[in-house]
């Protein structure tokens, strides 16, 4: 692939990848609101970004989908990196430059981040065991715990209504709220 055109589809990407996530954000908003029709419409339209971003994504070459097991050791390895490598950067150049709330941010992800490795750690275990169970996502700072829903995120603080319940989540992003 050329260059500019990897630029491009990188660009794309990102924009896409940000859609995504704006467009959910909204149709959460519109749900609160009681604008059932329209938070349809935000979910549909995000899940068309979502076909986009992928499909630009497997263009670069960073979608490879293996077996599950890969998937689950590819996974860890990235968390592993972005917690040991990016944040550590991203919060040093945030205190650096005086920006408090990106530095606090930037350490709840990090923090985070080595959780999700631990889980999907775990997880190649769970696999063969074949068991089932949910987890609980705090809508703060990411944080996840698997099985019991915590009273308070380790993380940020956030009381345990502040927690989304992940079960079989649809394609849209939809899961029910604990």
């Amino acid at each position: 692939m050329g260059e500019k055109t990897r630029s491009n589809v990188y660009e794309a990407f990102v924009g896409e990848a940000k859609a995504y996530h704006r467009l959910l954000a909204f149709a959460r908003k519109a749900d609160e609101e009681e604008y059932e029709q329209i938070a349809k419409l935000f979910r549909a339209i995000a899940t068309a970004e979502g076909v986009h971003a992928e499909r630009h994504l497997r263009l670069m070459g960073d979608a490879v989908v293996q077996g599950t097991e890969e998937n689950l050791q590819s996974s860890f390895d990235r968390e592993t990196s972005i917690n040991e490598v990016y944040y550590p950067r991203f919060i040093r150049e945030a205190e650096e430059e005086g920006e408090r709330a990106a530095a606090v941010t930037f350490t709840h992800a990090r923090d985070v981040e080595e959780g999700h490795a631990e889980l999907y750690k775990r997880a190649l275990s769970a696999m063969l065991r074949d068991e089932d169970y949910d987890y609980h996502v705090c809508r703060v700072c990411g944080y996840v715990a698997e099985r019991d829903l915590p009273d308070q995120c380790p993380i940020c603080g956030a009381k345990r209504e502040r927690f989304v319940t992940v079960g079989e989540c649809p394609e849209g992003g939809r899961a029910s709220v604990a």
